[in-house]
């Protein structure tokens, strides 16, 4: 069987922290048990093939943010009608679940497990990669159509070490699969896990949460977390009061300390932002590009599964039909 070679350039990168900026005035009520602010994390934008990424974390905080491993956000962009596809060509994982989020647009996924299939706005796809696989993504036909904004998440969930070489799976779950909360003050979709009486009907292989929120100006949220889980947040538009009279902006990632039961937001505009956390895992992580494992004999294994062709043909899968 031919040799494939190995895609180096870890997408594995770290990132600063920095201070939330003060405010002259603050409008969030303190709650008992609300927890703390670790860290305050700033972006940076990066090309993953030719799509535009804003990189929030990668494989860095593990402390802070397992089960999760890294969070993009890609676009928004404006694609015209016509205009070539903004595309990642096909390429492995092993050990990890890449999940796909669609803000807007359309996404065109293909992968050696003979998925290929097309998403949209509301969409949510997991690619459990398990012992390796390969997958292609890019933007979907009725963006190439029609043309329109292209926006949504990639962001990686661990995988517990006793399912890191299960067979590899793909799942998509559309709007329905997901419960949405809808008061005066906020709408709440949970994309992963559940809150009160509302959940998602995606399973995880290790407890995760994933809340989608839109927070009116002026108003506040306070969301329950289990003391023992992680959270963080990532605002995607608008302004959050974080308390100390400090608030965070577009593109700046909130580490929360465990061991308190409330997350207390304020929006001091209209505000969109996600919350995600769940139970650490509490495992050694060693990661090599799209390879994520407990060691480093598991990397070696995976680069060399890849090598050999075990993860499939990335050939085919970047073919067109």
């Amino acid at each position: 069987m031919q040799k494939r070679e190995f895609i180096k350039g870890s997408a594995i990168l770290g990132m600063s922290a920095v201070a939330g900026k003060f405010l002259n005035e603050s409008g969030l009520v303190h709650q008992k048990d609300q927890r703390k602010v670790y860290k305050v994390l700033n972006s940076h934008g990066v090309n993953v093939g030719t799509l535009p990424v804003i990189r929030a974390f990668a494989g860095d905080h593990k402390d802070h943010v397992s089960p999760f491993v890294m969070l993009d956000e890609f676009g928004p962009v404006q694609v015209n009608a016509g205009d070539d596809p903004l595309r990642v060509d096909a390429h492995p994982h092993a050990g990890v679940t890449p999940t796909t989020y669609f803000l807007n647009g359309s996404g065109h996924h293909k992968d050696s497990l003979n998925y290929d299939f097309q998403i949209g706005k509301g969409d949510f796809m997991m690619f459990n990669s398990g012992r390796g696989a390969i997958h292609m993504e890019e933007t979907g036909i009725k963006l190439y159509q029609e043309g329109g904004l292209y926006h949504g998440f990639q962001i990686w969930l661990n995988t517990p070490s006793k399912y890191k070489f299960a067979d590899p799976t793909t799942s998509v779950h559309r709007q329905e699969h997901m419960d949405v909360i809808l008061t005066e003050e906020y709408e709440l979709k949970v994309v992963l896990g559940n809150l009160g009486d509302a959940k998602s009907s995606v399973e995880t292989l290790t407890p995760a949460f994933y809340y989608h929120i839109k927070l009116k100006a002026d108003k506040n949220i306070n969301i329950p977390i289990a003391a023992e889980d992680n959270a963080f947040a990532y605002i995607i538009d608008g302004e959050l009061e974080i308390g100390e009279q400090k608030a965070v902006t577009k593109s700046q990632v909130i580490l929360y300390e465990r061991g308190k039961e409330i997350i207390s937001l304020h929006a001091k505009k209209d505000t969109e932002f996600l919350v995600l956390g769940g139970t650490p895992l509490n495992e050694v992580v060693y990661s090599y590009g799209p390879f994520v494992m407990n060691t480093e004999d598991q990397i070696r294994q995976c680069i060399y599964n890849y090598q050999m062709g075990r993860m499939g043909n990335p050939d085919i899968v970047n073919a067109s039909n």
